[in-house]
């Protein structure tokens, strides 16, 4: 049992500390700057929606009020098989650099964008969602990035501005601050591994065609971008902004992203491979958090069975912090100790939906893209 009970720990830690650290060391000692500018190529904004009516129309006006020449932008909506409002809407809106591609029928997220992007004539394509709100000047802070000739990829930043409600949320909040820094990490030592889909841009040469099906397009498009040897890159300074869900909504969110993660292993199987320049830190980074739910397990059950004061004490931290997790959901206040139990409640819900979503891989359940 102590194999299994150090084992996993060691695994544990090397994920969440070991390979930040390692990160950290990079991007101090072995910094590879980029060579921004203020070039102005035309771009393609591109938008995939689905029954999007209550939110289009405030994005569409967002949309509109970049701080970039607006002859050099062109808007490129999609519809797929939308069955509100949001076909009328998008007719209405359509333009001199504004197209509205209607999907009779819906076929996901993956296609609509390959018919957005098919139908993009800028140099640069930039990704967006509806439901963000983007920052007037970052676009242009965005594409800055592109007047370097290795950069094929720049992913914006996500802003955080609160939650409707539940209890997870301020946990939830602390996991992307992290998570951000270690995307800055990434960028200034090499590449991330994946952008933020609600406000990235490549290079439209090497944006792939998404097979059918795709979830993560924010992260296989940005390896097919470091696979044609260029850079992908995390600006701070391009911001959007959103807020937390609810927790059953983010919960059910957090599963898609993470089944997408297995999902990518079959559509892209070179991700495992030499062809893959970022291997390393796509593994690290993506495929071992999802196995940290089994180091969890190997943890609690290998403390139930060894001997010893020391593996009480674990065993008594583990209740611990499930305690603690209680504490969040039931919303019940005590200083500091409520903030700790919304961290232990975010923890236990990422891991939760990271086991969740093996199963979904396991027994072939697909998760679809949904508004």
């Amino acid at each position: 049992m102590k194999w299994l009970f150090w084992g996993s720990a060691a695994f544990i830690f090397f994920t969440y500390l070991g390979y930040p650290a390692w990160l950290w060391f990079s991007a101090r000692w072995k910094s590879r700057p980029v060579r921004r500018a203020p070039v102005s190529p035309r771009i393609s904004i591109v938008m995939a929606v689905h029954n999007e009516a209550a939110a289009l129309r405030a994005k569409l006006l967002n949309l509109a009020k970049f701080d970039y020449p607006p002859e050099l932008v062109e808007i490129v909506v999609a519809s797929d098989g939308s069955t509100d409002a949001t076909n009328t809407i998008l007719e209405e809106w359509s333009g001199p650099r504004r197209k509205a591609i209607i999907l009779k029928v819906n076929q996901g997220k993956a296609s609509c964008l390959n018919h957005a992007v098919r139908a993009a004539e800028g140099e640069i394509v930039v990704f967006t969602d509806v439901r963000q709100r983007i920052a007037p000047d970052a676009v242009r802070m965005l594409v800055e990035s592109f007047a370097d000739a290795s950069v094929g990829c720049v992913s914006g930043e996500l802003m955080l501005e609160g939650s409707d409600r539940g209890a997870t949320a301020g946990g939830l909040g602390l996991y992307w601050g992290i998570e951000k820094m270690i995307r800055r990490w990434e960028s200034d030592s090499g590449s991330v591994v994946g952008v933020t889909g609600a406000f990235y841009a490549a290079r439209k040469d090497l944006v792939p065609l998404l097979p059918p099906g795709t979830i993560l397009d924010d992260v296989l498009i940005p390896l097919q971008a470091a696979r044609q040897g260029k850079r992908v890159l995390f600006d701070g300074r391009a911001r959007s902004y959103d807020r937390l869900a609810d927790d059953r909504h983010e919960f059910r969110r957090k599963v898609r992203t993470l089944a997408g993660n297995y999902e990518l292993l079959w559509l892209a199987p070179w991700l495992l491979t030499t062809r893959n320049p970022i291997r390393f830190r796509f593994i690290c980074h993506k495929m071992l958090r999802l196995l940290v739910p089994f180091a969890l397990l190997g943890i609690l059950i290998s403390s139930l069975f060894l001997p010893g004061p020391f593996y009480r004490l674990v065993l008594a931290g583990e209740l611990l912090f499930c305690l603690g997790a209680v504490f969040s959901a039931f919303h019940l206040r005590f200083g500091v100790i409520s903030q700790l139990g919304s961290a232990c409640s975010a923890f236990l819900v990422l891991n939760a939906a990271a086991m969740l979503a093996f199963v979904y891989f396991v027994t072939g359940r697909r998760v679809v893209w949904t508004r």
